[in-house]
Protein backbone atom coordinates (compact mmCIF):
# COMPACT_ATOMS: atom_id res chain seq x y z
CA UNK A 1 0.00 0.00 0.00
CA UNK A 2 2.96 2.58 1.16
CA UNK A 3 4.71 1.53 -2.11
CA UNK A 4 1.48 2.43 -4.02
CA UNK A 5 0.92 5.40 -2.56
CA UNK A 6 5.07 6.55 -3.14
CA UNK A 7 3.87 5.51 -6.98
CA UNK A 8 1.43 7.79 -6.80
CA UNK A 9 2.81 10.74 -5.77
CA UNK A 10 5.96 10.36 -8.10
CA UNK A 11 3.65 9.74 -10.91
CA UNK A 12 1.38 13.04 -9.72
CA UNK A 13 3.83 15.87 -11.17
CA UNK A 14 4.22 14.28 -14.58
CA UNK A 15 0.53 14.30 -14.36
CA UNK A 16 0.05 17.57 -13.59
CA UNK A 17 3.01 19.29 -15.82
CA UNK A 18 0.93 19.46 -18.56
CA UNK A 19 -2.42 20.13 -17.15
CA UNK A 20 -2.07 24.05 -18.35
CA UNK A 21 -1.88 23.40 -21.91
CA UNK A 22 -4.48 26.58 -23.18
CA UNK A 23 -8.08 25.41 -24.02
CA UNK A 24 -9.86 26.08 -27.41
CA UNK A 25 -13.12 27.74 -25.96
CA UNK A 26 -14.44 28.09 -29.56
CA UNK A 27 -14.08 28.90 -32.84
CA UNK A 28 -15.00 30.32 -36.38
CA UNK A 29 -14.01 30.45 -39.66
CA UNK A 30 -15.63 32.37 -42.40
CA UNK A 31 -14.91 33.13 -46.11
CA UNK A 32 -12.53 36.12 -46.39
CA UNK A 33 -11.92 36.92 -50.26
CA UNK A 34 -9.58 33.95 -52.03
CA UNK A 35 -9.20 32.38 -48.23
CA UNK A 36 -10.43 32.15 -44.54
CA UNK A 37 -10.32 33.82 -42.00
CA UNK A 38 -10.00 32.21 -38.33
CA UNK A 39 -11.28 33.86 -35.08
CA UNK A 40 -10.21 31.31 -32.32
CA UNK A 41 -10.97 31.97 -28.31
CA UNK A 42 -8.48 30.38 -25.84
CA UNK A 43 -8.71 30.47 -22.24
CA UNK A 44 -5.60 29.52 -20.25
CA UNK A 45 -3.98 30.60 -16.47
CA UNK A 46 -1.50 32.73 -17.93
CA UNK A 47 0.85 33.75 -15.13
CA UNK A 48 3.33 36.39 -17.00
CA UNK A 49 6.05 36.04 -19.27
CA UNK A 50 6.70 33.43 -17.92
CA UNK A 51 3.56 30.90 -18.89
CA UNK A 52 1.31 32.08 -21.60
CA UNK A 53 -0.90 30.85 -24.19
CA UNK A 54 1.68 31.67 -27.04
CA UNK A 55 0.00 30.29 -30.42
CA UNK A 56 -3.10 28.34 -32.49
CA UNK A 57 -3.04 26.57 -35.36
CA UNK A 58 -5.35 25.07 -38.11
CA UNK A 59 -4.39 21.65 -38.76
CA UNK A 60 -6.49 19.11 -41.34
CA UNK A 61 -7.80 16.00 -40.33
CA UNK A 62 -4.77 14.30 -41.51
CA UNK A 63 -2.65 16.54 -38.72
CA UNK A 64 -1.22 18.50 -41.60
CA UNK A 65 -0.69 22.28 -40.46
CA UNK A 66 -2.77 24.61 -42.84
CA UNK A 67 -1.98 27.75 -40.85
CA UNK A 68 -0.45 29.27 -37.44
CA UNK A 69 -1.22 31.92 -35.28
CA UNK A 70 1.88 33.18 -33.21
CA UNK A 71 0.75 35.37 -29.87
CA UNK A 72 3.37 37.30 -29.07
CA UNK A 73 2.28 38.64 -25.06
CA UNK A 74 0.37 36.93 -22.21
CA UNK A 75 -3.05 37.81 -21.65
CA UNK A 76 -3.11 37.23 -17.53
CA UNK A 77 -5.94 39.88 -17.18
CA UNK A 78 -7.57 39.14 -20.53
CA UNK A 79 -9.17 35.83 -20.03
CA UNK A 80 -10.91 34.09 -22.23
CA UNK A 81 -9.68 36.09 -25.55
CA UNK A 82 -10.25 35.82 -28.76
CA UNK A 83 -7.59 36.50 -32.17
CA UNK A 84 -8.15 35.77 -35.78
CA UNK A 85 -5.78 35.31 -38.57
CA UNK A 86 -6.62 36.03 -42.34
CA UNK A 87 -5.83 34.96 -45.60
CA UNK A 88 -5.68 31.26 -44.97
CA UNK A 89 -5.66 29.57 -48.20
CA UNK A 90 -7.10 25.88 -47.93
CA UNK A 91 -6.61 23.11 -50.66
CA UNK A 92 -9.50 22.11 -52.32
CA UNK A 93 -11.94 19.51 -50.75
CA UNK A 94 -10.78 20.33 -46.69
CA UNK A 95 -14.47 20.55 -45.48
CA UNK A 96 -13.36 20.20 -41.59
CA UNK A 97 -10.44 21.59 -39.65
CA UNK A 98 -8.82 21.60 -36.19
CA UNK A 99 -7.78 23.95 -33.42
CA UNK A 100 -4.70 23.40 -31.91
CA UNK A 101 -3.10 25.58 -28.89
CA UNK A 102 0.24 25.98 -27.38
CA UNK A 103 1.79 27.89 -24.06
CA UNK A 104 5.21 28.72 -24.01
CA UNK A 105 5.91 26.16 -21.34
CA UNK A 106 4.30 22.96 -22.05
CA UNK A 107 4.00 23.16 -26.04
CA UNK A 108 1.23 22.40 -28.25
CA UNK A 109 -2.10 20.17 -26.60
CA UNK A 110 -4.20 17.86 -28.39
CA UNK A 111 -6.41 18.93 -31.26
CA UNK A 112 -8.86 20.77 -29.06
CA UNK A 113 -12.08 21.89 -31.52
CA UNK A 114 -13.17 20.62 -34.83
CA UNK A 115 -14.49 23.42 -36.94
CA UNK A 116 -16.78 22.37 -40.06
CA UNK A 117 -15.81 24.61 -43.25
CA UNK A 118 -19.77 23.90 -44.28
CA UNK A 119 -19.08 23.67 -48.28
Amino acid sequence: MMRAALIACLLCPALTARADIPVVEGATAIRDGAGWRFSVTLSHPDTGWDHYADGWRVVAEDGTVLATRELLHPHVTEQPFTRSLGGVALQEGIKRVGIQARCNRDGWGKVGFWLDLGE
